[in-house]
């Protein structure tokens, strides 16, 4: 099959079983390093907006991905949202069942185009539903480390 080969069933895609033994380091890049930052130092997240388009990126992005403009302004976006979609995860990464099921859901972050993929807390994965208002919860500021999961949740509101 060469490169340029099309598939039309997906039967016809070419996989090979095992592992793959690699490390890797990821870079946040400058974005993400001020998101990151904002989250851990100050409990808030930011987002970049493209005035020429009206979008507001959360994550931040560096360049507006409709017209590629280089985007300098920064809002504080606030810290609800709502549920546009979720899933009821039974397994960890290992395949193992978890003691109880979690629930993680993207989150469309209010007043900007984007969201952020997390869990969902203090609630019971039966009564999560599309549409359902919701608040980040950060954790305590001596336990952050500058990652996404400064945020330990989102809960209901």
């Amino acid at each position: 099959m060469g490169l340029l080969y099309r598939l039309s069933q997906p039967g016809q895609a070419l996989s090979v079983e095992g592992e793959m033994p690699i490390t890797s380091l990821y870079t946040m890049g400058i974005a993400g390093e001020k998101f990151f930052h904002a989250i851990k130092d100050e409990g808030r997240l930011l987002a970049t907006v493209c005035e020429e388009c009206d979008v507001s990126y959360i994550p931040p992005r560096l360049y507006c991905e409709r017209c590629f403009k280089k985007l300098e302004t920064w809002v504080e976006a606030p810290t609800t949202g709502h549920v546009h979609t979720y899933a009821i995860v039974h397994l960890d990464l290992n395949g193992d069942p978890l003691p109880e099921p979690r629930v993680i859901a993207f989150i469309s972050i209010d007043g900007t185009d984007g969201g952020l993929v997390h869990y969902l807390g203090q609630v019971a994965p039966d009564e999560v539903f599309i549409g359902m208002d919701v608040e980040a919860v950060f954790k305590d500021p001596a336990e952050r480390k500058g990652s996404i999961l400064d945020i330990a949740y989102f809960r209901p509101l």
